[in-house]
């Protein structure tokens, strides 16, 4: 049996008639850029996050670029952010000249710990002997809602009030997902989203869009994403071409109206693995699951396990045809390009221990109980 660790072309039969239509209603009015479809879906993207405003963009990593920009941040600032997450999070801090600061992980969550936030803040630990940068100079935080589940947004909305910094969540993983009844990217300052194929709504390319409460902000994003140019060819601001394409447009805007029918499977899903796995032989298996005491809403964009041996149960499921994948085998603290930051391996604990012992298994919605069983007893194998 073959269970891929995603399988698109299963999500895509199930609505092909509907994508070829949208498609062909774009190739029919021919407005490949900023046409009536990218307005129509930042509209229907705002009222599903329950912000004000979304302004679509080019990618994910756009989205947060933007964002950056959008609040002033350059030479000379500081962004407190997560080392566990995809490179794109602090990629977007070091274009700007920007200095990221990593701070470490709750271990149950792998979301970023606001009390490690707070101990950055006042430069305590490795973050003063290590890190350029302190106090003043930290203008934001960019916390990430992993694999689909939220970040504990509200100790840092409380430090962000109290310090005066922007928000930024980087929700690319969890268009969807809830906290204490507030959808991911309604609470920062900024929310960004990507569509990246395997993404839970992905499109059929790159591309991303961001929300936000903030008229100012909007207004903001809207002119840096075509070049810093309103109107168009004036240009008060250095900005970048980034812009939705029409046609990602179309083909996410047909995919959302199956959003949260796909994220509830998911859920589904994760609670059959959760009683499957039970006694497999996995270690410290933390599956993922909401902050206790919290009401929130995981959505699943990855399912994944600690595991012993995760290196060698990665194997084997590679040679059983199990798509597997290690989200993230090198903490972005510990990467070559950022080696000026002076951080060194056991600086951050919890991140680089996840790092070595985390593997994601197939989730998408389309799984068959056949294959979910196959996937349980070839790990149980492993182990026997």
């Amino acid at each position: 049996m073959k269970v891929p660790l995603l399988d698109l072309n299963a999500q895509y039969q199930t609505i092909k008639p509907e994508i070829e239509t949208a498609i062909s209603n774009v190739l029919a009015h021919q407005r490949f850029i900023m046409g009536p479809e990218v307005a129509e879906l930042e509209k229907k993207i705002a009222a599903y996050c329950n912000v004000k405003h979304a302004i679509a963009c080019a990618s994910g990593s756009d989205a947060l670029l933007l964002s950056l920009m959008a609040c002033g941040v350059g030479h000379g600032d500081a962004v407190i952010t997560t080392p566990y997450t995809f490179f794109a999070t602090a990629g977007a801090i070091a274009r700007l000249g920007a200095t990221a600061i990593f701070a470490d992980i709750d271990p149950k969550t792998y979301n970023i710990d606001p009390n490690q936030i707070e101990d950055a803040l006042i430069g305590k630990g490795i973050y003063g002997s290590r890190v350029p940068g302190s106090g003043s100079r930290i203008k934001a935080v960019i916390p990430v809602h992993l694999y689909g589940q939220s970040a504990d947004m509200e100790p840092i909305m409380e430090i962000a009030k109290r310090r005066n910094l922007i928000v930024i969540e980087d929700a690319a993983q969890a268009i969807g997902a809830e906290y204490k009844g507030k959808r991911v990217g309604s609470i920062g300052h900024f929310g960004c989203f990507s569509f990246f194929p395997s993404k839970n709504l992905g499109c059929f390319g790159d591309g991303g869009i961001i929300t936000t409460n903030s008229d100012e902000y909007a207004d903001k994003l809207s002119i840096l994403r075509v070049h810093g140019s309103k109107p168009k060819y004036y240009h008060k601001i250095v900005g970048l071409n980034s812009r939705l394409d029409t046609i990602q447009a179309a083909v996410v805007g047909v995919k959302l109206k199956y959003l949260d029918k796909w994220s509830l499977t998911r859920k589904a899903n994760a609670d059959w693995y959760n009683d499957a796995l039970t006694g497999a032989g996995l270690t410290d298996r933390y599956l993922i699951t909401p902050y206790e005491g919290c009401s929130g809403r995981h959505i699943y964009n990855q399912y994944v396990i600690r595991a012993k041996d995760r290196d060698g149960l990665m194997i084997h499921l590679k040679k059983k045809g199990i798509g597997t994948e290690v989200y993230y085998p090198v903490p972005l603290h510990l990467q070559e390009c950022f080696a000026n930051l002076g951080y060194k391996v056991g600086d951050l604990p919890h991140s680089e221990a996840a790092a070595k012992e985390t593997i994601a298994l197939p989730i998408y919605p389309e799984l068959t109980d056949e294959q979910k069983q196959y996937v349980v007893d070839t790990i149980k194998e492993f182990y026997q």
